[in-house]
């Protein structure tokens, strides 16, 4: 009804008072339009710069004691009415300039102006109070957001009755459809929205690949398992608890860790575990007279732990209980590996050497692009040394992956095509791959095939 009014009161002053000349109404008329776009692109650009800006930086600038920093922070606490007022002031300016461009129009035009009116108003729309000042507000987020910070707090100020009466209705409408937060999916979103701008930041040479590993590391300690870092049982270096004890420390010697774990009666019966330290103590007590020693004596006891237990939490634990090693043991409490502290770092930082560490061979690149793995080699591992994207959802080791992709225990000279990677069976024993010859293909062939 006001807007058919105006349009009649433009119209018949403009036909009545000044048929064909610019008026000074008319030039008055456009002067408010293009203040009204001008609005609008500043509710345009502010919305992106506010939502674009980097909340990790303007946090530390806040710490650092920017007053415009604060501001913008204090925005973001309340996102909904943020972006409440910025609707409501962006359609009031844009329906405003819409509406008088049609009056002005018409009355200039006839009922023809509507077209011209739509036109014209769409245009200047989408180029000066769209696009233009979002992508400004794109290319220079935090720069834009600290500026229009001090604005925004005195527009929502103006607009807070009538968007406090727009929260209510909306506030309404929710309670009618059942919803709840998510907590476990804003965990994860905030988890995806740190590792995006980790590989991000990466890809475009900003952050080392090695930093990035580690960082993406630290990430994936919750969704890690300890069975899927532990040293297999048939990796494990033991000991017997009933050998003399000249043999003992003749195999604690050669073993090139410090804890060791003790069996007695069947390898899988871990009853206890031995570090090199007590080992030297009892030793000097007993005058260096290695058959004095009772090993058991001071032998710990051992720490078991579920193969379900997440590697986060296992961190945690050794943190608390200030221990370095726990037998890993399935639901039968069947001892299925062993992890240490160490395994879980070397998951953040790679792997950790020293100089009575083996060298390890089990990743070995060749001149042609192959590289030769062993079988027990851990998908992660290699994913992380050769900048790979095999998936282990499903399997730990390479080996692993092929006998599950490829539905059977493979024989030496086969290979198999899926992920993106070749894969050819070098050595088998008994019914184990020990050793294969993995590169990447071109193409993706869905099914495994036989050569």
């Amino acid at each position: 009804m006001t807007a058919t009014l105006v349009t009649q009161v433009t119209s018949r002053r403009i036909e009545t008072r000044y048929p064909k000349a610019m008026s000074t109404e008319i030039i008055l008329v456009v002067v408010v339009i293009a203040i009204l776009l001008a609005l609008s692109a500043f509710f345009s650009g502010s919305e992106t710069a506010l939502t674009a800006a980097s909340r990790a930086r303007l946090h530390a600038m806040e710490i650092e004691g920017s007053e415009e920093a604060r501001r913008v922070n204090k925005l973001l606490e309340q996102p909904e009415r943020m972006i409440g007022t910025i609707l409501l002031g962006n359609n009031l300016v844009n329906i405003s300039a819409s509406a008088l461009s049609t009056s002005l129009l018409i009355g200039m035009f006839g009922e023809v102006g509507v077209a011209y009116a739509t036109v014209v108003m769409t245009i200047l729309v989408v180029i000066f109070s769209e696009v233009l000042p979002k992508t400004y507000a794109i290319a220079y987020a935090d720069r834009i957001a600290l500026a229009v910070a001090p604005l925004m707090q005195l527009v929502i100020s103006v607009l807070r009755p009538a968007v406090f009466v727009i929260e209510q209705v909306v506030n309404i409408v929710l309670k009618l459809t059942p919803s709840h937060l998510d907590d476990d999916a804003n965990i994860l979103a905030a988890h995806d929205e740190i590792r995006g701008t980790i590989e991000l930041q990466s890809k475009e040479g900003a952050v080392a690949r090695h930093d990035a590993d580690m960082l993406g590391g630290i990430l994936d300690l919750r969704d890690l398992k300890v069975e899927d870092i532990m040293v297999h049982r048939t990796k494990m270096e033991t000991l017997n608890a009933d050998d003399p004890p000249d043999r003992v420390v003749a195999e604690i010697l050669k073993a090139q860790y410090s804890r060791i774990p003790i069996w007695r009666e069947e390898p899988e019966n871990i009853v206890a575990v031995l570090h090199t330290k007590d080992l030297l103590t009892a030793l000097a007590e007993a005058d260096w007279d290695v058959s004095r020693l009772d090993i058991m004596s001071f032998a710990k006891k051992p720490w078991f732990t579920p193969d379900t237990t997440s590697v986060k939490e296992q961190l945690n634990q050794f943190l608390k209980q200030k221990q370095q090693m726990a037998m890993v043991v399935d639901e039968y409490g069947e001892v299925q590996g062993l992890i240490t502290l160490e395994d879980i770092l070397e998951e953040i930082v790679g792997q950790i050497a020293d100089e009575h560490d083996v060298h390890d061979t089990a990743i070995r690149p060749q001149a042609d692009g192959t590289v030769n793995v062993d079988g027990t080699v851990a998908i992660r591992d290699l994913n992380r040394q050769m900048d790979w994207g095999l998936p282990d959802d499903e399997a730990t080791t390479i080996a692993g992956l092929v006998i599950h992709e490829a539905q059977t225990i493979p024989e030496p000279g086969q290979t198999f095509t899926f992920h993106g990677y070749r894969f050819e069976i070098l050595r088998k024993s008994r019914n184990k791959i020990t050793a294969l010859r993995v590169k990447p293909v071109a193409e993706i062939v869905p099914t495994a095939r036989r050569a």
